[in-house]
């Protein structure tokens, strides 16, 4: 089966990833048919495992061969897909839309911060078949009040984001 793992963390300080090493890495533990999509930690592969033991298993070698807590979130081409095919907002030039990959719940959790953050014109979230989808101006991703809770730690094994482009890129590596 195909799967992407999402990674979080791969442009921390000190971890100096490179998608060639962490292709290596997947491959050592097995996996099959490795590449990377695009330099942000976006790895396509094949497996006969189950998502949630790919899961354990990639998280063990990545903490292990860059000596750091690794957390990735493994989803199928179909899960992938989804993510996808449900964007809630229209795309348009002035606004970066994003996607969140984590585990069941997350959602609600995203959507209760982002309730609590103040926002810019325009800044919307949304919630679709349980996927959290975030609208952003452009300029204003790093700076709004939603995009400072994002980097809390508490919430850093939980979720991962992604611009909505790159689901379209990986979907097509997966292909």
């Amino acid at each position: 089966m195909k799967y992407c793992a999402f990674l979080r963390g791969v442009n921390v300080k000190g971890t100096n990833m490179k998608m060639a090493e962490v292709c290596q890495v997947f491959k050592n533990a097995g996996m099959e048919e490795v590449s990377s999509v695009l330099a942000s930690g976006n790895i396509v592969f094949s497996s006969d495992k189950k998502a949630e033991e790919l899961k354990m298993i990639l998280e063990k070698a990545m903490s292990e061969h860059f000596s750091y807590e690794a957390f990735l979130f493994v989803k199928s081409r179909e899960e992938t897909a989804s993510f996808w095919n449900n964007v809630p907002f229209e795309k348009s030039d002035d606004f970066h839309i994003y996607a969140f990959v984590g585990g069941g719940g997350v959602e609600t959790i995203l959507m209760e911060e982002f309730g609590k953050a103040s926002q810019v014109e325009n800044e919307k979230a949304e919630i679709v078949n349980g996927l959290f989808y975030w609208q952003v101006p452009k300029g204003n991703t790093l700076d709004s009040t939603f995009g400072k809770v994002l980097g809390k730690k508490s919430l850093k094994d939980q979720f991962t984001s992604r611009n909505i482009n790159t689901f379209e890129k990986v979907l097509k590596k997966m292909n």
